[in-house]
């Protein structure tokens, strides 16, 4: 069953990034501007609120093709935009690679779930931003 992302994943999504329409480096050093986006940004960039929104539904829906080939278990909504958030943040290289996906495909859910808070390092360093964005994923992934 193919799922879509939904209102309470974009909210997620939306509130976990936050919105900037300059361009600037994130924790890591990629440029990036909007809702996360980095396709071909670099310093000095701009954009509307219109153009951030744009980009955010075409980045999510290449991420939502991902994990709905990722994933070969039954799983529920919730669980579905809990690992596309993931996903959307680390990439789905790093989700197709993640003990995290082997846990959803062997169903072993609770297992899944306290996987989320092992992704929380950027550049070596725990960032409290993961830390609560990926409470704020186990959370609706549990829910």
């Amino acid at each position: 069953m193919a799922f879509a992302y939904s209102d309470r994943g974009y909210a997620l999504t939306e509130s976990s990034e936050g919105v900037r329409l300059t361009a600037y480096q994130d924790s890591v050093g990629v440029w990036t501007i909007g809702y996360g986006h980095t396709l071909g940004v670099k310093a000095g960039d701009v954009c509307t609120a219109a153009q951030a929104d744009h980009w955010l539904h075409e980045d999510i829906a290449a991420v939502v093709a991902c994990v709905n080939s990722l994933v070969t278990s039954r799983i529920n909504q919730n669980q579905f935009d809990a690992l596309v958030d993931f996903a959307f943040n680390l990439g789905c290289g790093a989700l197709s690679r993640s003990t995290l996906l082997r846990h959803v495909n062997a169903e072993r859910f609770v297992a899944a779930r306290l996987e989320f808070s092992k992704w929380i390092y950027a550049g070596g360093e725990v960032l409290a931003g993961l830390v609560k964005r990926r409470a704020a994923e186990a959370a609706l992934f549990a829910a």
